[in-house]
């Protein structure tokens, strides 16, 4: 596959700095996972300046790679045996491009490609390796001889160009260069367009064996290295090209007239390759772009090309970006205008047509005086003098070539007549008049140092400056700039920029509370040695957001992201753990205390000294989890607002109030009603409350009694196999637990103190604040006919029947909407989290869709829907519950599900969306009375659950629901999966016995049961009244 390619790369020039700036750039590709690991990668130089043309620096690459596998394989000799395996991609960085200091292959475009793990700036060669590994798709079963890709032209393109002219099996028999319009009319395709010759050049292991051979043989010896180094005469310059040297020759016999060595290697080219076949892939609906010496045609690749680019017009915001570019104050960027690898301050106007690439800050006056018209491209471009690295900057107008007739746009006559400018001042005696040898570009002042873009372009473009003062600096022609550039100082620029860039970004998204994914810009800047500089900016951002808890909830889970991230991939242990270690305690505590400012700091502080190992890293990364649940919770804890309790009669002293809950199923929407998915995207869920073998299997019971304590009572299970565990609090310090969700009747506990029933912490003792408020203590018992972990919401409506039945026995008063909200209070306070669909479910009765908005603070409204008795009927008499024998850990699903969320990894944002459309189309199914309909939102809504959650579907679970499909129109597990019951909506009425009969007759099946399920239309309930005499 082309993806597993080993690069190589031959560059046309003897600078071995430019040489290790390559390598290190691969590298940081490899990093990024654009290269896979393990990729051998080269970089090699013509072994002769000027070059020997894509030829003969082809052979030279091939043998230097064969050379290195060889060495790699243990051989002592250069062997062909090493390409059996070997899959060798040998890229060439062609000759000078003016529109960008470091070439065509690291010309940055404005595209971002979304599936990218980790950021990156995405140039021509990203594009080409993309195209090569992953769009172009060809067959290699049998490849023989040489293969060459096309791609489509229109007729006149290819008048300027190369057209493979080809028959119909695909077999190249002539390659039309700037051919006449008959001619290349000839080679069109079925689809009227025309093959045009591409780079992409395809040789099977036999052919490059045989091309290896030529090593040792004169006069191709003189095209390598070794041959060099061996004494062999160089071929003249420029002498072998890949197409007119090597591609032609497999099917041309005769040679033009060339020199006597140059006629040689032609000769024993053919020779090598007589034989060869030479076969055209076609692309259809490919895109060929050559990038030319046109700035014209170069700023309409920037602002054409990409996919998910930032807009590049109309750009008037206190800063702006794209990529490597920041913009602060009032800058206007006109439509079809590029900013690239800039840093600028406006106010300013960029117009239509112009680019401006490589400025600093500091050039923001001087741009901001000049007189810009659409049209211009104005550089900065760092170059190194000796040990002197400077800036030089450059204008030119995009219609501006290399021919000599124009500068600016105008023929130079104009510029003659408006400077004073003489040729002799740019070309000197002798020299070739074309603008890549024009000295226009001021440098340096003998007296004065470096000059700056005023000395120059300001001057050029008809700002203040003199001829006097133009001709008084050291000036250089833009071939010798792009000649001296320091590429690593500049990739090093834009590198900075990008960084600074995707600060700002990460700040944007944050503050936006935007769904774009951040990990990949976490994982870029730790690769880059900037996660100092990222640290700090998402605490900037957390310590700012006392406004939005949410936000800064989300940005110390980022920052957990980053920590984990500096710890690797796999290494420092597992994200989920322990987060209570004393020495984050302080901290914590202020963040508990409501000082957001002073909490972030104790964090950043604490965090400096678990940052030298991975394992540190990852508890570190743990304890900021902990750290934004306690905002998390803060921020949900807002909806206190919408409870309303009101006082009413107080009940006689022993008086039950008895309150009874059904259970709820959820039909779709489930996940969306957790925090923070529920107040940053907004929730929708349907649901309905159930019976469970004809009982509501929920329920509490409250009185007051006479002494000043609190007894808690809790059981579960089923009349013989009951389970009852008794708690007396008499002491306040007996509460201290109330928010530790495994600690002892802790759910009563909180209903104590979250209710008002006692106040904790508080100066008044627990019996003077009971004998103060209710003339006694208070009794609470609860119960639950369903096992642990059932799906079926318990813990939630058990939560709702306790804070009922205490209102009550304290003569208070309440809705349901205050109910609902009082248990999504209570379960932050509870530390266990989750959503509020579950109190909904079981405390409104009937099937119902309940909704909460993408805002702070979180409220629910809930609309029962108005479904027929027939349709009602009907339901029940198709549903079932299955209980699976699995017992769920929803508690580990929800961490898990929170971080992605926080994350934003794409396909939970993409399913969060999913999952309220599909509750939307339930409640319309419902509502229209259609059941086939219903399955359908039920089987998506289960695939859903599992995107959320992966692993919430146990093994045994899978087999039950295969055995069960053939009877169900929809099925799916109970809440958020992982065990306890399992729904369907069956095709036939009535069909308990036949469930029964399927999973008793499918193998390793056990411990299940078949539940009739009866629709419970009321909801909460209350008991009469009965007393205890005491």
């Amino acid at each position: 596959p082309l993806c597993s390619w080993g690069a190589l790369w031959t560059i046309p020039s003897t600078s071995w700095v430019f040489l290790c700036v390559c390598v290190s750039e691969l590298e940081v590709r490899q990093q990024r996972g654009g290269l896979l690991q393990g990729t051998l990668l080269l970089t090699v130089s013509d072994p002769q300046e000027p070059g020997l043309g894509s030829g003969g620096a082809t052979l030279n690459a091939l043998l230097v790679a064969a050379e290195h596998l060889s060495a790699r394989a243990g051989y002592t000799v250069v062997t062909a045996d090493v390409l059996d395996d070997a899959h060798i991609l040998i890229l060439h960085t062609g000759r000078d491009f003016p529109w960008d200091s470091c070439g065509r292959a690291f010309c940055w475009l404005p595209v971002e490609k979304p599936a990218q793990t980790v950021q990156g700036p995405v140039c021509c060669l990203d594009m080409l390796l993309d195209c090569l590994s992953n769009q172009v798709k060809m067959s290699w079963e049998g490849f023989s001889g040489v293969r060459v890709l096309a791609l489509p032209g229109d007729v006149s393109y290819a008048a300027n160009h190369g057209v493979y002219f080809a028959d119909e099996q695909g077999r190249v028999r002539d390659i039309i260069y700037k051919g006449s319009e008959e001619r290349i009319r000839r080679a069109a395709q079925p689809d009227g367009m025309v093959p045009l010759v591409s780079g992409p050049v395809f040789f099977c292991r036999r052919v490059v064996e045989r091309l290896l051979k030529a090593h040792v043989t004169p006069p191709l010896d003189g095209c390598t290295y070794m041959g060099m180094d061996s004494g062999a005469p160089p071929i003249q310059v420029c002498s072998l090209h890949l197409y007119l040297s090597f591609l032609i020759l497999i099917f041309f016999t005769s040679l033009v007239q060339q020199g006597a060595v140059v006629r040689s290697a032609r000769a024993l080219l053919w020779r090598i390759l007589r034989g060869t076949t030479l076969h055209m892939v076609y692309v259809p609906g490919g895109c060929y772009d050559y990038l030319t010496l046109s700035g014209r045609e170069h700023i309409g690749r920037l602002t054409k090309k990409g996919t998910e680019r930032d807009t590049l017009s109309h750009i008037q915001v206190p800063y702006w970006q794209w990529w490597s570019v920041v913009l602060e104050g009032d800058v206007i960027v006109a439509s079809g205008a590029v900013i690239q690898h800039c840093h600028l301050q406006g106010p300013m106007d960029v117009h239509s047509g112009c680019l401006l690439s490589g400025l600093e800050v500091t050039s923001s006056s001087h741009i901001q005086q000049l007189a810009l018209t659409n049209d211009h491209i104005i550089q900065g471009h760092h170059i190194q003098l000796g040990e002197m690295k400077i800036t030089v900057y450059t204008v030119l107008g995009v219609s501006c070539n290399d021919d000599g007739a124009t500068f600016l746009n105008h023929r130079w006559s104009d510029l003659y007549s408006r400077t004073g400018i003489q040729p002799e001042d740019l070309w000197g005696s002798g020299r070739s008049q074309s603008l890549m040898e024009a000295r226009l570009f001021p440098v340096f002042q003998p007296r004065g140092g470096a000059v700056g873009l005023e000395v120059g372009v300001c001057w050029l473009l008809g700002g203040p400056g003199a001829l006097e003062q133009w001709r008084a600096v050291w000036r250089l022609s833009l071939r010798e700039v792009l000649s001296l550039t320091d590429q690593e100082g500049e990739l090093r620029w834009r590198e900075a920029l990008f960084f600074q860039v995707g600060r700002r970004r990460v700040m944007d998204n944050l503050k936006s509370q935007s769904d774009r994914g951040l990990l990949p810009s976490f994982r870029a800047a730790v690769l880059g040695g900037q996660h100092e500089e990222l640290l700090c900016t998402l605490d900037s951002i957390a310590a700012g957001s006392g406004e939005n808890l949410g936000v800064a909830a989300r940005c110390l889970a980022c920052i957990a992201d980053v920590l984990a991230c500096l710890a690797g991939e796999g290494r420092g242990g597992l994200r989920s753990g322990p987060a209570a270690n004393p020495a984050w305690s302080h901290a914590f505590s202020i963040l508990e205390q409501g000082d957001l400012l002073g909490g972030v700091q104790a964090l950043a502080t604490e965090r400096a000294k678990w940052l030298s190992r991975p394992d540190l890293l990852v508890r570190a990364a743990r304890h900021y989890e902990a750290a934004g649940q306690v905002l998390l919770r803060q921020a949900v804890m807002l909806s206190q607002r919408f409870i309303y309790i009101g006082q009413g009669e107080v009940p006689p002293l022993g008086e039950w109030q008895n309150v009874e809950c059904p259970a709820r199923l959820d039909l779709s929407g489930g996940w969306s009603d957790t925090p923070p998915i529920a107040f940053e995207h907004g929730g929708t869920v349907v649901n309905v409350a159930v019976k469970v073998d004809g009982r509501r299997p929920i329920g509490a019971r409250a009185r007051r009694i006479k002494e000043p304590r609190l007894l808690l009572v809790s059981s579960s299970g089923v009349q013989d196999d009951a389970i009852a565990m008794e708690t007396v609090c008499e002491r306040l310090e007996d509460l201290k637990d109330h928010c530790v969700p495994y600690a002892p009747a802790a759910l009563l506990k909180a209903v104590c103190v979250c209710s008002g029933l006692v106040t904790y912490p508080s100066r008044q003792s627990l019996d003077e604040q009971l004998l103060q408020r209710w003339g006694g203590g208070v009794e609470i018992h609860t119960w639950s006919l369903l096992p642990h972990g059932s799906g079926l919401g318990t813990s939630s409506i058990l939560a709702g029947a306790v804070l009922a039945a205490v209102y009550r026995c304290t003569g208070r008063t309440y809705d349901t909407d205050s109910l609902i909200h009082a248990v999504l209070h209570l379960e932050q306070m509870l530390t266990t989290g989750g959503g509020w669909q579950d109190q909904v479910g079981g405390l409104v009765g009937g099937v119902k869709v309940a909704r909460s908005k993408a805002c702070l603070p979180l409220r629910v409204e809930v609309e029962r829907l108005p479904l027929s008795d027939d349709f009602l009927l009907s339901l029940q008499q198709h549903l079932l519950l299955v209980y699976t024998g699995k017992t769920r850990l929803a508690r580990n699903l929800l961490q898990d599900t929170v971080r992605r969320w926080y994350s934003r990894v794409p396909s939970i944002v993409e399913n969060a969306g999913q999952l309220v459309d599909n509750a939307e189309e339930c409640a319309r199914a419902c509502t229209e009375g259609s059941l086939p309909r219903l399955g359908a939102c039920l089987e998506r809504y289960w695939g859903q659950k599992k995107v959320m959650a992966p692993g919430c579907e146990p093994a045994a679970v899978r087999t039950m629901m295969d055995a069960l499909r053939p009877l169900a129109l929809g099925q799916t597990l109970a809440g958020a999966g992982g065990g306890g019951f399992l729904y369907l909506l069956t095709r036939q009425p009535q069909q308990g016995e036949a469930v029964r009969q399927v999973l008793n007759n499918t193998q390793g099946l056990r411990d299940f049961s078949v539940h009739p399920v009866e629709l419970d239309m009321e909801g909460i309930s209350l008991l009469n009244h009965f007393y205890t005499h005491f």
